[in-house]
C-alpha cells in the first residue's frame, strides 16, 4: 500500500509499504477513505517529539472496514467508520472511568503513572511516536485498528466524509477545552489559536452557552477563518497587547475562560530559541502565560495545545494568587464522540467549513511543508488515499 512515512524531522515521504495485518482477535483493518494533517503531526515533523525509526503518521482518519478478527462483534466488513485518535482497551481502570487517553493496556512499553518526559506515558495514540505505542497511523491506504469493539463508530447514513472526519480529533478536542471549563451560560470565552482546534473550541463555546467568544491569533488568514466559520470577535496579537485588549473588552476583569489551543509551537524569538537550548526545553509556553494573564480572578484556563517538556518560570504564583482553575490534556474522544456525532446529524454544528485543501495522499509531503510554513492560507488539509 501507499503511506506517508516519517523518516526524520522535515523528511516525510509517500512510499510503498507492507499492508497491515490483523495481530489480535479484536483488530480490524480499515481501508482509509479520508485522512487529515493535524497540527499535532507537526510536532513530530518538526522534531519536537523524538521518533528514532520510520513510522506512518496520521491520527485523523476514517474509512471502510476491510477485515476483522474473530473477536470483533460490533463491526463487519463494509461498515463505514470514523476512528478516535486515542487507542483504548475499554475495560481497564481508566477506560472504566471514561478516561481513554490514560488506558493502561494500549501502550505497554512506555505506560506508567508518572507522566515523565521519556517514560511513564499515557495510553497509545495512532501515528504518534513510539512513546505513545508505536502504532502506525492513518495517512495511508489501510490501517490496523486495535480494540475495534471500543473505538470505531459507524457513520450515520447521508453524511459525507468531510462532515464527520473531524470526530477523530479536532472537534472532540475543541469540545474538551470548553467542557472542562464547565460553563454555566453567558461567559466570555477567549480562545488563543485560530487553527483547526481553536476554531472547533470556538464553535463548542457557542453550543455550550457562552455569551461572548473571542479568537486570538497572529495570522490574518486564520483570524478571517475564525470570523467566518465560528462567528467570533478576533484579536490580532501581533498588532496589539492581547492581554490589555482582553481586559479592555471585559471591563478590566479579564475573560471567564481562556483556552490555550496553540501549545509549545507558538512563535518564538531568537532569544527564546537560545534559552530553549540552555534550559533543555522544546518550544515555548508563552501562550499559556498569556492565558494566565488574561483570565479573570477565579476563572478557568484549559489547555489543549500540546506540551512535551518542562518549562522554567511557570507562573505558579499567579495561578495561586488569582485562584485559577487549570485543566488540560488529550481529549477524551470516546466519552464525547456519540454526542458530538448527534450534533452533526441534527445540524447543530458544521465541521467541514474549515477545510482549505483537499488533495491526494501523494501530495502529503508538499502539504506538510505548506501547512507547517503557514502558506497558501492553509487551515486544514484533507488527504484522499
Amino acid at each position: 500500500m501507499k503511506a506517508l512515512v516519517f523518516h526524520n524531522p522535515k523528511d516525510v515521504r509517500v512510499e510503498t509499504v507492507e499492508d497491515p495485518k490483523l495481530k489480535a482477535s479484536d483488530d480490524a483493518i480499515i481501508r482509509v477513505t479520508s485522512t487529515a494533517i493535524c497540527g499535532s503531526d507537526l510536532h513530530i515533523y518538526n522534531g519536537m517529539f523524538p521518533q528514532p525509526r520510520n513510522m506512518i503518521l496520521g491520527h485523523e482518519f476514517m474509512g471502510i472496514v476491510e477485515d476483522v478478527g474473530p473477536g470483533v462483534s460490533k463491526l463487519k466488513k463494509g461498515d463505514r467508520v470514523v476512528v478516535p485518535f486515542p487507542i483504548a482497551c475499554g475495560h481497564c481502570k481508566f477506560c472504566s472511568m471514561e478516561l481513554p487517553t490514560h488506558c493502561e493496556n494500549s501502550n505497554p512499553e512506555h505506560y506508567g503513572p508518572e507522566g515523565g518526559l521519556l517514560k511513564g506515558k499515557g495510553g497509545a495514540l495512532f501515528g504518534y511516536t513510539d512513546l505513545y505505542g508505536g502504532y502506525d497511523g492513518g495517512q495511508a491506504e489501510y490501517v490496523r485498528v486495535p480494540y475495534a469493539n471500543v473505538g470505531p463508530r459507524k457513520v450515520p447514513e447521508g453524511l459525507t466524509d468531510e462532515q464527520i472526519l473531524f470526530m477523530t480529533d479536532i472537534f472532540p478536542t475543541g469540545w474538551s477545552a470548553i467542557d472542562w471549563a464547565e460553563l454555566k451560560g453567558g461567559e466570555t470565552v477567549v480562545v488563543f489559536g485560530c487553527g483547526p482546534v481553536g476554531i472547533m473550541a470556538q464553535k463548542s463555546a457557542w453550543i455550550k452557552g457562552a455569551g461572548r467568544v473571542i479568537g486570538v491569533d497572529i495570522q490574518p488568514y486564520r483570524l478571517e477563518m475564525a470570523k467566518k466559520a465560528a462567528k467570533v470577535e478576533t484579536i490580532n496579537a501581533s498588532e496589539v497587547d492581547v492581554v490589555d485588549a482582553i481586559r479592555s473588552m471585559t471591563g478590566g476583569y479579564g475573560a471567564d475562560v481562556c483556552v490555550d489551543a496553540v501549545g509549545l509551537e507558538a512563535e518564538r524569538s531568537i532569544l527564546e530559541k537560545a534559552m530553549n537550548v540552555i534550559q533543555v526545553e522544546k518550544g515555548t509556553m508563552k501562550v499559556l502565560e498569556k492565558c494566565m494573564d488574561a483570565v479573570r480572578r477565579g476563572g478557568v484556563v484549559t489547555v489543549v495545545g500540546v506540551y512535551g517538556t518542562t518549562f522554567d518560570n511557570f507562573p505558579l504564583h499567579q495561578f495561586f494568587d488569582k485562584g485559577i482553575k487549570l485543566m488540560g490534556g488529550q481529549a477524551w474522544v470516546h466519552r464525547y464522540i456519540d454526542q458530538l456525532i448527534s450534533l452533526v446529524v441534527e445540524g447543530k454544528v458544521v465541521l467541514d467549513d474549515i477545510i482549505t485543501h483537499k488533495v491526494s495522499l501523494s501530495e502529503a509531503p508538499k502539504m506538510y511543508d505548506i501547512f507547517n510554513k503557514k502558506q497558501d492560507n492553509c487551515v486544514k488539509v484533507v488527504l484522499k488515499p
